[in-house]
């Protein structure tokens, strides 16, 4: 398989996918066995014996639901199943319904309330529009909960919470977790997500073309320091610097620096002298920008962070113009603001919610969509800063960075996030590599730094962060290469 597979979030379209061309060789059946015995060990495991009620729709969750009543009855649990509707006559789930051979009782929130453990299994995943009043009732009335795939009322491809309902407390999903499972606020309400492998074939997987992926370390690789290395070969790094805040320009070349970038030179202007009094490891320039642009190892610049509006104008559509790499942030995205078709040629922009809002408009519920949809329209890599961040590249592919700290939420963690992403643009990654793993080492440097850092205690974590990134693709590669010899023989 590969690799990038292992990180996909297939949407609910995209498991119709999966499950069509698994019913032809694997057979539903068999896979609706797997997946109700998976809910029922999952329930096993952390539950002592109680009455549990199951909770069934009509379509294949409920076929779900139907088998793991079946094991858990089996098991001496005491089991009562209740059907929203029928499933269609002939169906898999259909099938399993008539295997389960225990108590059925009303669909109701007076049967909901008297158990002890109510199972969800009417929706799952496949549903974007808020359930009955019905359905909600009885969900209400529940007194602890567990999902199959989902809780009904959560969008599995945006996380949107459809109707208001208290958390579950484990989500059973299976071959792969969804979208709706890492973005908020869907994920609050989801509880402990177990993913259970029910022997899908990689080549369904494949064949559903995912386009979403969980941001971690071998869905990208980071080069790794060699004997042969030197400034040049890890990187060069150039900012665009402001006079008015200087201390943005600063934190970004920090982060470059900690990061592992060869080279880190600063475009200071008639601004240099305050910037040498800095960091001794910075290279003040002080030549005109355009002199600088005919250096070609300087193919990565940083526009934006520490700049007004007009220093922007005076730099960024000279950065555009001699073709260079260009990460545009903070001032940058100030300057575009309502005309986001102004940072054409750039590479990477990375908005928070508020940048995000006044380039393109506020993103609404589906966020995947929404910075999809501005990475398209800018042709370049839009990583919208959050709890979870949204990456998304021109060419629709999107990665969800759900590893990180609340510790980042501090003004400058922003700036030293661009640097990190200029250090990697610079030692030749892709853009939206780049812009995955950087947000990734962000997020790593953030949960090292502990409880309430400052932004400058983020740079001493960004080096064993790197380290650990590039452990951790190995060791994927490794189990991958281990894999393919035991399928060989």
């Amino acid at each position: 398989m590969h690799s990038a597979l292992r990180f996909s979030l297939p949407t609910p379209q995209e498991c119709a996918v999966m499950d069509e061309m698994a019913g032809r060789s694997v057979g539903i059946i068999a896979l609706m066995e797997r997946a109700g015995w998976a809910v029922a060990r999952a329930i096993r495991a952390r539950f002592a014996p109680c009455r549990v009620l199951v909770l069934c729709g009509p379509g294949n969750n409920g076929g779900d639901g139907h088998v793991a009543a079946r094991y858990l009855e089996r098991a001496g649990w005491p089991v009562q199943v209740a059907l929203l509707a029928p499933p269609r006559e002939g169906g898999p789930a259909a099938e399993a319904a008539a295997r389960f051979s225990g108590r059925r009782v009303e669909f109701s929130a007076e049967n909901a309330a008297r158990a002890d453990l109510v199972v969800d299994a009417i929706f799952g995943a496949g549903l974007d529009r808020a359930p009955s009043d019905t359905v909600m009732a009885v969900l209400r009335a529940s007194r602890r909960l567990v999902a199959v795939d989902l809780p009904s009322f959560v969008n599995g491809l945006t996380g949107a919470v459809l109707a208001e309902r208290p958390p579950y407390e484990v989500s059973v999903t299976f071959v792969r977790p969804k979208p709706g499972h890492v973005l908020y606020p869907g994920r609050t309400l989801c509880g402990e997500v177990v993913c259970a492998d029910i022997g899908m074939p990689s080549d369904c997987i494949a064949h559903a073309q995912p386009r979403i992926f969980l941001n971690r370390p071998g869905l990208w690789s980071i080069p790794a320091m060699t004997a042969q290395d030197h400034k040049y070969s890890r990187g060069v790094v150039s900012l665009c610097a402001g006079r008015v805040m200087p201390g943005a320009t600063r934190l970004a070349a920090a982060g470059a620096r900690a990061s592992g970038a060869g080279l880190v030179r600063i475009s200071a202007g008639v601004s240099a002298e305050a910037y040498r009094l800095g960091a001794p490891g910075l290279v003040i320039d002080d030549a005109p920008l355009e002199a600088l642009l005919e250096d070609t190892r300087r193919n990565v610049w940083l526009c934006g962070p520490g700049l007004t509006p007009d220093e922007v104008e005076d730099t960024l559509p000279l950065l555009v113009a001699s073709k260079k790499c260009v990460l545009a942030d903070a001032g940058a995205l100030g300057w575009a603001a309502g005309a986001p078709e102004k940072l054409r040629g750039v590479s990477v922009i990375t908005p928070h919610i508020g940048e995000f809002t006044r380039l393109f408009g506020a993103p609404g519920d589906d966020l995947v969509c929404a910075v999809r949809s501005a990475a398209g329209r800018i042709g370049a890599v839009v990583l919208l800063k959050g709890a979870v961040s949204v990456i998304a590249a021109p060419d629709g592919r999107v990665a969800l960075n759900d590893h990180a700290s609340p510790a980042l939420a501090t003004a400058g963690s922003g700036d030293t996030l661009a640097g990190v992403i200029g250090t990697l643009l610079a030692a030749g990654m892709p853009h939206w590599d780049a812009a995955c793993a950087g947000a990734w080492l962000h997020g790593e440097a953030g949960l090292r730094a502990g409880n309430w850092p400052i932004v400058e205690a983020l740079d001493a974590h960004l080096g064993d962060a790197r380290a650990e990134a590039i452990d951790q693709a190995r060791r994927l590669s490794c189990e991958t290469d281990n894999l393919a010899v035991k399928r060989r023989a």
